[in-house]
């Protein structure tokens, strides 16, 4: 789910997370009590909603069932959770248990429990197979699953009337043709807000590679990011969306938030987005429509699907205290809660069933039908997170620049990333 993927307690701030933050690691106190430490990624798109109000909710109810065991929690913004807690590993001041985007390069350090340590055979067996055997690293899970998405084209009625277009796009070809219309009958409005910033640049240029039967990794596992067909797809983009002057001006620097937000306020008119557009865009009162990604030939036959992870870490020793409260993040009471804030899709079965059920949530339908036939980032590879943190950083070049030369530096760098 940058691609992609959520707390903080009354004592912390979101900037205080590097080192010292809240003047506390975790440990045991004199009354024998113990802190675990949380740290969470922030699923909001405002103050308003941020993820900290569940998280507090969370911990709170968590601790009141379990006096002994009190929870530091800190949200922090997807743009900086993988550079901050990346510092504070290196730091020795440890989380007990990570809620982000990805596991697998901590599973490769040895730094985490296997979740057959610090889950209930209850909660294991709850969780969607699909999704657990994701979360593995050489046949051993590390990663929980947390929440889940799949992403499709979302596209403002309104502003397609308007332009006189009567049905979304399936092709690349008429997504160009389509927003030159719009850039020719709706006058401020970004015709297709393409964002290649460092937020989830990961995911939007898998999307497109996947339109042109590209991605960044073969059949194999081996990296693929200067593939042809890769290649070609940024070309495509570079040549008649971003030189056209029909999507932003610079997407190396614009992030997903900033076009969620823009689609919200009517201000775009075509985007790839996850579940999460719909409540913003209701709020804003935008009259949106979802269809499935369009490729180069034809709609998408495989989407991109997000799974977002949880993952246990042993230094702290706190291994039974962590198995408690993940049984009560996990139980479906959070779990729905969370899920139905913001409209993302669950990894534990009974929550699926009581989302799936008499009709509750119709926005939802057709997402539930893309994520079977969905493709994941390559998770159970311990390079991924390196990989993924070098695109995020630098794929949005190949719009601007060469696309040949961006992806080819980059691959080099997954090469790199692999052999160590």
């Amino acid at each position: 789910m940058n691609r992609r993927v959520l707390g903080l307690s009354a004592v912390c701030t979101v900037g205080a997370l590097l080192l010292a933050a809240c003047g506390s690691s975790g440990g045991t106190a004199s009354d024998g009590s113990v802190t675990l430490k949380l740290v969470a990624a922030d699923y909001g798109d405002k103050e308003s909603n941020s993820s900290k109000s569940y998280w507090n909710n969370v911990s709170s109810a968590f601790t009141a069932a379990n006096p002994d065991i009190r929870v530091d929690v800190q949200v922090v913004n997807w743009n900086d959770i993988d550079k901050q807690v990346k510092t504070m590993i290196q730091s020795g001041n440890v989380p007990d248990v990570l809620q982000t985007g990805g596991y697998a390069d901590k599973a490769a350090d040895d730094l985490l429990y296997k979740a057959e340590d610090v889950l209930s055979t209850g909660t294991r067996a709850n969780l969607i197979d699909s999704f657990a055997e994701a979360g593995q690293v050489k046949g051993v899970q590390y990663g929980i699953p947390f929440v889940s998405s799949a992403r499709a084209l979302f596209y403002n009625k309104a502003v397609f009337r308007q332009a006189g277009i009567a049905q979304p796009p399936t092709t690349w070809e008429e997504v160009r043709k389509d927003a030159d219309l719009i850039r020719a009958k709706a006058p401020g409005v970004t015709p297709y807000a393409l964002p290649l910033g460092p937020e989830e640049a990961q995911g939007e240029s898998m999307m497109w590679e996947l339109g042109n039967g590209g991605g960044p990794t073969a059949k194999d596992g081996t990296y693929t990011i200067d593939s042809q067909a890769n290649v070609d797809t940024f070309g495509w983009l570079k040549a008649n969306l971003v030189d056209t002057g029909l999507t932003y001006a610079n997407p190396a620097t614009t992030d997903r938030k900033t076009a969620f937000a823009d689609f919200a306020a009517g201000k775009a008119a075509m985007l790839n987005g996850h579940p999460s557009l719909i409540q913003m865009a209701k709020d804003g009162k935008v009259d949106y429509g979802v269809a499935p990604i369009p490729g180069r030939t034809g709609p998408l036959k495989s989407t991109l699907g997000v799974a977002d992870w949880t993952m246990a870490f042993k230094k702290n020793g706190h291994r039974d205290q962590i198995k408690k409260f993940l049984d009560f993040v996990y139980a479906k009471d959070n779990t729905l809660r969370f899920d139905e804030t913001y409209n993302l899709m669950p990894v534990t079965q009974d929550t699926l069933r009581e989302m799936t059920t008499g009709g509750k949530h119709p926005d939802l339908e057709p997402f539930f039908a893309l994520l079977p036939h969905a493709s994941f980032y390559p998770l159970g590879d311990t390079s991924w997170d390196a990989v993924s943190a070098e695109l995020k950083k630098a794929i949005g070049g190949a719009v601007a620049g060469d696309p040949a030369k961006v992806l080819g530096d980059l691959q080099k760098k997954a090469q790199d990333a692999a052999r160590n």
